[in-house]
């Protein structure tokens, strides 16, 4: 019975100094990946001074009037992910990508990222780069902090567009695992995920060398400080506008996803959005969350047909 208890302590541990191990090499690989992908990371756009940090825009096009786009919560690049629309839509217009603070190539801010905090960052970017008037263009979680926006800079913006936008009726009370999301990242069991399972990644249809920017400035930005606080500020962010609605006579229009099993009544959700306005239109486009990757085309059709027909109206 000794030797049997012997051979069995032995083998627990053997098996929890490979498993000690593992973890050791998991963690070290990330440590230098990290600093070697630093170092990879092409610069892109031109950095903006923002309540005494940096924040990463990209403006393309000479068209009259601007498109400024915002991008859904935790899009690594968010210049890159929004390429296709970017060329569909610079040659009519001027088009300001903003990369909030935590995004792309963006600092990380000290400040929490409640939406009062990441509005004003926003207004303060295009009041540095003297843009005063835009159609706000977003994507996701930017239908909540844009409602908020457009309430408090109606003079400047003359018109919403919705990609999928969230709305203040869903429901967001399940807690955000910001722990478990540090671990991962701290670990290095996020990019081990990442390796092992590519598809983690969500890029719209780029070149391999955009891809790999992509994975890296995902790597870089992941789970960061503004990241998990944003998470954990969504209850909050989506009360602050629960009793909000959008401007009577500012121009909406939302692209959505077709038949959403996540959030129950989607279309409807934004039927009520639209429902006072002079202009408001939803339509609906067979694909997944990241509409702006697959219909990048169809959307700038329809954005610019719908603007037209505004301009008429007047």
């Amino acid at each position: 019975m000794r030797k049997t208890l012997k051979v069995i302590l032995k083998v627990i541990g053997a098996i929890l100094l490979v498993f000690i191990l593992f973890l050791v090499i998991v963690f070290a690989v990330n440590k230098i990946c990290n600093k070697i992908e630093k170092g990879k990371i092409e610069s892109y756009g031109q950095l903006v001074p923002v309540d005494g940090k940096n924040m990463n825009v990209t403006i393309q096009g000479t068209g009259e009037k601007t498109v400024v786009m915002l991008p859904g919560f935790g899009t690594a690049s968010p210049a890159l992910d929004f390429k296709p629309l970017v060329d569909e839509l610079t040659p009519y217009y001027k088009v300001v990508v903003i990369e909030p603070f935590g995004y792309g190539l963006s600092d990380v801010s000290d400040k929490e990222r409640t939406i009062e905090n990441i509005v004003n960052e926003i207004h303060e970017c295009l009041q540095a780069l003297k843009i005063d008037q835009y159609i706000l263009m977003g994507h996701s979680i930017a239908g909540i902090y844009g409602l908020d926006y457009v309430n408090k800079y109606e003079n400047e913006v003359s018109a919403f567009v919705g990609i999928d936008t969230s709305v203040p009726s869903q429901d967001n009370s399940d807690p955000f695992p910001s722990e478990m999301y540090k671990a991962l990242n701290n670990s290095g069991f996020y990019r081990l995920i990442m390796k092992l399972s590519p598809d983690q990644l969500i890029t719209p249809q780029v070149d391999e060398e955009t891809r790999e920017q992509i994975r890296m400035i995902s790597l870089k930005n992941s789970f960061n400080a503004n990241i998990l606080s944003e998470g954990e500020h969504f209850e909050y962010n989506f009360k602050a506008v629960e009793n909000t609605t959008f401007p009577k006579n500012l121009p909406l229009i939302f692209f959505l996803e077709a038949n959403n099993t996540d959030v129950e009544g989607w279309e409807q959700k934004h039927d009520e959005q639209i429902k006072d306005s002079v202009h408001g239109k939803v339509i609906n486009f067979e694909g997944e969350h990241y509409l702006h990757h697959t219909k990048s085309k169809e959307i700038a059709e329809n954005f610019r047909s719908f603007m037209n027909e505004v301009e008429i109206g007047k």
